[in-house]
């Protein structure tokens, strides 16, 4: 393996931090954002950690940019070992709030995103018998209230990353799916959503995470070496995740009360 790898959304946060962690272990990396100055500031972390790469500027909506990506990893790399589907965004509000448009935002950037994503990269990974990283995220298994459009997003990245797991098996491409829960990001910058006072209660929760991207990052780094499909970084994540697959009404229950508690903040 020639240690090569693409992150999208290596301009900050949990994909800037995925970059910096392969990065000491002197991978070649490319990275790519909609946000240039931040690229150009991860390249640079990226050089002092014993990396080296290129950046690119890619919106993850349009996939001509992906393929040219991809294309570009070609010419300057010779091919690509490692992708890490990372680029997201953030979004809340209940249901009968949300529009179509909101929807139509956030299926574009974080499920589509990621198949795209997949897809312009696919006969690379193929010819490196490389790997697939698609970042998900703990709404995608619990589904938290408030959030539909988000939870729906992130459900169907598992889903794919499932369906490739099985399909691509035989060719030997290795496929993970990582569903942290709340941690240290910047992923509020990119919030959209009818209720700010939802946007509020999310980023408290950010805020009060004692697990870092760069925690995340590290945990990534061992699981994918071990081999393992399902990547759950955060301690109380796991533990749900458990009660769930034992007992999913106690989840639900769980959930509906806040739901309960977030419809009487939203209205104060």
């Amino acid at each position: 393996m020639q240690n090569r790898m693409m992150v999208t959304g290596g301009g900050s946060g949990l994909g800037r931090e995925i970059a910096l962690r392969w990065a000491r272990e002197g991978w070649q990396l490319a990275l790519s954002d909609v946000n240039e100055a931040g690229l150009a500031e991860t390249l640079k972390m990226v050089r002092e950690a014993g990396g080296d790469g290129f950046t690119q500027r890619c919106d993850v909506r349009d996939y001509s940019q992906l393929t040219a990506l991809a294309q570009a990893c070609e010419s300057n790399f010779g091919g690509i070992d490692v992708v890490v589907n990372n680029a997201g965004v953030a979004s809340g509000g209940f249901f009968e709030e949300l529009s179509l448009e909101d929807w139509d935002w956030q299926i574009a950037i974080n499920l589509m995103g990621v198949v795209k994503g997949c897809k312009a990269f696919l006969p690379l990974v193929q010819k490196s018998q490389g790997k697939i990283i698609n970042i998900a995220s703990m709404a995608a298994l619990m589904q938290a209230p408030g959030m539909s459009n988000y939870n729906v997003a992130k459900a169907g990245v598992v889903a794919l990353s499932e369906s490739l797991l099985v399909e691509l098996k035989q060719q030997e491409v290795g496929v993970h799916v990582v569903c942290p829960s709340f941690f240290q990001t910047n992923l509020m910058d990119s919030y959209r959503g009818p209720t700010p006072n939802m946007k509020a209660q999310i980023s408290k929760l950010l805020e009060a995470s004692p697990i870092s991207a760069a925690d995340i990052a590290d945990y990534i780094y061992r699981q994918v070496a071990e081999g393992v499909f399902m990547i759950l970084p955060h301690d109380e994540g796991r533990a749900a995740w458990k009660i769930k697959q034992q007992n999913p009404q106690a989840i639900y229950d769980e959930m509906a009360l806040l739901a309960e508690k977030k419809r009487s903040k939203s209205k104060t």
